[in-house]
């Protein structure tokens, strides 16, 4: 058993106080430490998890043999990765330019889809900005209560944005012969 509590928190939030419990031999501080530096990590798997299966929707594949299982599985798992990482990337580095992140021709599509315009902007908008658009484009609404998008609506902008983007990309290289 490990209690773990914050000493001196912020005035305006509740202290963490933790207890908790572990089949693991812990023998010295470090050792503890050590356990409630993993424990901090529960909130991300669950919301890895949650997005394999409301995100991808892994838990819905009827499939047969195991075979199908581990491909469909090994697949998935970088998606929900990508999803979750792009969630999490445009909250904590909102400012950075979103081709650090989307190809020239998906930031492209993703900005001229959404202001109607037929030319794209010079420069890319933030990480924020287009995990927002791409959001949208999954059904996002985006009022100013609404808080930051989610996996799901994420997952449904980004799989309508991989058509428009191969679109976009295929017109662009028509229209450079």
């Amino acid at each position: 058993m490990i209690l773990a509590r914050e000493e001196d928190p912020p005035e305006e939030v509740n202290p963490i106080n933790w207890l908790l419990l572990t089949s693991l031999e812990i023998k010295n501080l470090e050792e503890a430490a050590q356990c409630v530096c993993w424990y901090t990590y529960r909130w991300l798997i669950e919301r890895y998890h949650y997005t394999l299966k409301s995100g991808c929707g892994i838990e819905k594949l009827q499939l047969e043999t195991g075979r199908r299982i581990h491909m469909a599985l090994a697949t998935y798992s970088i998606v929900a990765w990508r999803l979750l990482w792009l969630t999490y990337e445009a909250r904590i580095h909102p400012n950075t330019p979103c081709d650090t992140v989307l190809e020239t021709h998906e930031w492209q599509a993703l900005c001229i889809t959404y202001s109607q315009s037929s030319h794209p902007p010079k420069i890319p908008p933030s990480l924020r900005e287009a995990v927002r658009m791409i959001a949208k484009l999954g059904g996002f609404l985006g009022r100013n209560r609404d808080g930051e998008p989610g996996v799901k609506t994420i997952w449904r902008g980004l799989k309508r944005l991989h058509d428009i983007a191969a679109t976009w990309k295929l017109l662009q290289n028509h229209s450079l012969t």
